[in-house]
């Protein structure tokens, strides 16, 4: 069992932030005879989904939906079916911003040689 304070040092994250992911239902700590919240093993794993979830951008909702599942399937197999699902809908976000960003570098180096090519000519 863990202390607020123990998962806030171990994650380097506010206890305020747990305090924020309990309130959205992700964390469900018990609470001791004097109202303490105490975290158990599953919360802590939880919070390494979370973590990982917003480290590869994950919406706080997806992260949710896949982080509910762990209590609900125990064989695991929905929460990795539902994570796949979520995956390809990131890759396919990170494949159009990677579009985005050689469609701006293309531009930007057109403009490049066209200044330079004035700057040049004027020369």
């Amino acid at each position: 069992m863990y202390s607020i304070t123990e998962l806030a040092k171990e994650f380097d994250m506010t206890t305020r932030t747990i305090r924020y992911y309990e309130e959205l239902g992700m964390l469900n700590p018990q609470r001791t005879a004097s109202g303490q919240r105490v975290f158990s093993k599953v919360d802590r794993s939880k919070m390494k989904l979370i973590l990982r979830g917003k480290r590869l951008g994950f919406s706080l909702k997806d992260i949710k939906e896949m982080v509910m599942l762990f209590d609900t399937d125990s064989t695991g197999q929905q929460q990795l079916k539902t994570t796949l699902i979520f995956g390809e809908k990131k890759l396919q976000e990170i494949d159009d911003q990677v579009a985005n960003l050689l469609l701006l570098k293309k531009e930007i180096e057109e403009f490049q040689r066209q200044f330079t090519e004035q700057l040049n000519n004027r020369g």
